[in-house]
């Protein structure tokens, strides 16, 4: 700091007068004690010289946790300076990442990377593995995307690993499926998934293609924190791993797989009739599901706007096919063409957002829960036509949702005679099961399983183990098979269009197969609302907000009688399979009316999210279609009145 005396005293007096955090000091202090070049400097130079504060709180009140998911952050500050501009116009991307600890940038790529790699060398050496680590690196389209991609892996062969790279953008499930594929270590994928354009991460998976979990999260965790500096001392050249970059046969692997989830191929014989719409909102569903749609045969249009790779994601406020807006093109395409349905990919192709025509000739969108319920439906009903369940072996099939899932995704499986487990959120969760399960195989089948046809493995689950048939989660994340240990966005892309090429075949919408199943099995509806705080400020109101739940419940909401509580973080809970479910900061509300509150703070964005569950069950037979519209309007009232109540709480509670 001695060559920035006037920088170091305006700091100590914005300390003084409390605009800056004492973390904030803290870790400026640090970052620049450590700095490869004069880059940090310049531009911590430059945002005190224009007294912005907030920015750099935001900026350095804390060093970006690298959590079980990896890292996620700002990568373009909300004020850009010069010296991050660089040599870029102004309608273009800055030159360099966003200075600061609470970043997403060359530093903490860097230090993520040492972690991990010292991890997976230690973990070789306790498995007595001889060969190096090796470590497979995706990318989306995102803004420094294919240059933290190119850190990543000039770190990791830097320092013993060897490094297999893709030729451009991959979407996350095709990372998943690729370290299985090579057997590899661990595996990154450089994304933030639906985030705004600002934004990037760093997301982790080990050797089994999943999402890291206990022990191996902690383990990881451990290893970055110890890692403070950039600078590292590289391996002699004959110790060092090698750089490769993958071929199109990972790609050729990845998609003959994905050929596997269509249930009933006779269905296909009958998809031209069915029009369809997709957009990959400019990220790698183009890279993937677009030739997929091809190859299966569907007749489908792509939004010529859409398909192009754009880091702005310039035709939308946000690439979240979960979002309204975000289908709009595809909307408006779908009605030059009339068109059945409308399916979109977000950037990292691993959610579904889908819009469909319904019974009465309009488009409208239906929401994860219900995507996630058509196609559990679709696929067990298909499962035990063909034969491939039955009786006899149903207890060997299993359907997997999150807590925070429609329970119409409970009533269905069971139904069927089918397990139905619940996880955490997160697809981690999920990835753990399969695991369990692969591991419940013989020991001469688990040798050579990912050699196997799907086939194959699906008869050695349903002998020795568990099949797994459909797991998904309410914010549009869906799985069909445990090639891929994540949600996959192209996988789901071909599920629907399979189920609503069925949908057509029986002379149905979609919007009236889904009403057939609310019909036999009970009308489910959900609501979910998040209340956003941004910063350092923000994150201590939504940690106050989360303990508030646990500390002090509610008695009443919406004038029904709360009649149990679970707290996830306080209580211990075993799913039917006996597992017990990790600690974590959740509560659910269950009313005496049959409603259900789950709140949580996200794991990714600066934001705690609610989520309201209703339902109605037929007391015998079935609900009469005049019934049904009734009940939809009912339980449609009583959501927006339980969340008003809640929303009006949540404020209360923040201001104590």
């Amino acid at each position: 700091m001695a060559a920035h005396d006037e920088t170091a005293a305006k700091i100590d007096k914005a300390s003084a007068d409390n605009q800056l955090l004492k973390s904030t000091v803290k870790n400026i202090r640090d970052l620049l004690t450590g700095a490869p070049n004069d880059l940090y400097a310049r531009v911590v130079d430059e945002l005190v010289d224009h007294g912005a504060w907030d920015e750099l709180n935001d900026r350095f009140y804390k060093t970006l946790e690298f959590g079980t998911g990896g890292l996620r952050g700002r990568t373009i500050g909300k004020i850009v300076a010069k010296a991050e501009r660089g040599n870029a116009g102004p309608d273009e991307r800055p030159q360099f990442p966003c200075v600061g600890t609470n970043s997403m940038n060359f530093a903490n790529v860097n230090r993520a990377t040492q972690g991990l790699v010292a991890y997976a060398k230690e973990w070789h050496t306790q498995n007595k593995i001889d060969t190096p680590p090796k470590i497979v690196i995706a990318h989306d389209t995102r803004f420094f995307s294919d240059e933290f991609t190119g850190l990543t892996a000039k770190v990791a062969a830097e320092n013993g690993c060897d490094a297999y790279i893709f030729d451009g953008p991959r979407s996350t499930p095709e990372l998943s499926f690729a370290v299985r594929h090579l057997n590899a270590t661990a595996g990154i994928v450089i994304t933030a998934s639906h985030n705004p354009p600002h934004d990037n991460g760093y997301k982790v998976y080990f050797a089994d293609g999943a999402q890291v979990i206990e022990p191996h999260a902690s383990g990881i965790i451990a290893k970055v924190k110890a890692i403070k500096r950039e600078s590292y001392e590289p391996l002699p050249k004959d110790r060092q791993g090698s750089v490769k970059t993958l071929g199109k046969d990972v790609d050729e692997a990845y998609m003959k797989r994905l050929e596997t989830l269509i249930v009933d191929p006779g269905v296909l014989s009958g998809a031209k009739t069915l029009r369809i719409v997709f957009t990959p909102l400019h990220g790698t569903g183009a890279v993937t599901l677009e030739p997929m749609l091809k190859r299966l045969g569907f007749n489908f249009e792509i939004v010529p706007e859409q398909e192009k790779f754009d880091p702005r994601f310039g035709t939308v406020k946000s690439p979240n096919p979960e979002n309204a807006e975000a289908l709009t093109l595809g909307i408006e395409l779908a009605k030059k063409t009339n068109a059945d349905v409308v399916i979109a990919t977000d950037p990292d192709s691993d959610r579904l957002g889908v819009a469909v025509r319904s019974a009465t000739g309009e488009m409208k969108l239906i929401s994860g829960n219900q995507i996630g319920s058509l196609l559990a439906y679709y696929r067990l009903k298909k499962f035990f036509d063909l034969g491939i369940l039955n009786r006899e072996n149903a207890s060997r099939a299993v359907v997997i949702k999150t807590f925070v899932t429609t329970d119409l995704q409970k009533v269905i499986p069971e139904h069927f005679g089918v397990r139905c487990v619940e996880t955490l959120t997160g697809f981690k969760y999920f990835g753990a099961k399969l695991e369990k399960y692969e591991r419940a195989l013989p020991p001469e089948i688990r040798k050579q399983y990912r050699q196997l046809s799907e086939e194959e493995t699906r008869a050695a689950r349903l002998k020795y183990s568990s099949f797994y048939v459909f797991g998904s989660e309410e914010s549009y994340g869906y799985s069909g098979a445990d090639f891929v240990r994540d949600k996959d966005g192209n996988a789901a892309g071909i599920m629907f269009c399979e189920m609503a090429a069925y949908a057509k075949s029986r002379g149905r919408t979609v919007d009236q197969l889904l009403d057939e199943a609310f019909a036999g099995f009970g009308y489910f509806e959900e609501k979910n609302g998040s209340l956003y705080f941004e910063g350092a400020e923000g994150a201590d109101k939504i940690a106050r907000l989360v303990e508030s739940y646990a500390r002090k419940p509610p008695g009443e909401i919406a004038g029904s009688k709360v009649v149990g509580v679970t707290d996830f973080e306080k209580q211990t809970i075993r799913d039917v399979e006996g597992d017990v479910i990790p600690k974590q900061k959740m509560s659910i509300f269950e009313l005496e009316d049959k409603t259900r509150i789950a709140v949580r703070g996200s794991g990714t964005e600066p934001k705690i999210k609610y989520y309201i569950f209703a339902q109605r069950r037929p007391e015998k037979g079935k609900f009469a279609v005049e019934q049904l519209s009734q009940i939809k309007s009912d339980i449609g009232r009583r959501l927006e009145e339980v969340w008003n109540w809640v929303e009006k709480d949540a404020r209360t509670r923040v201001a104590q």
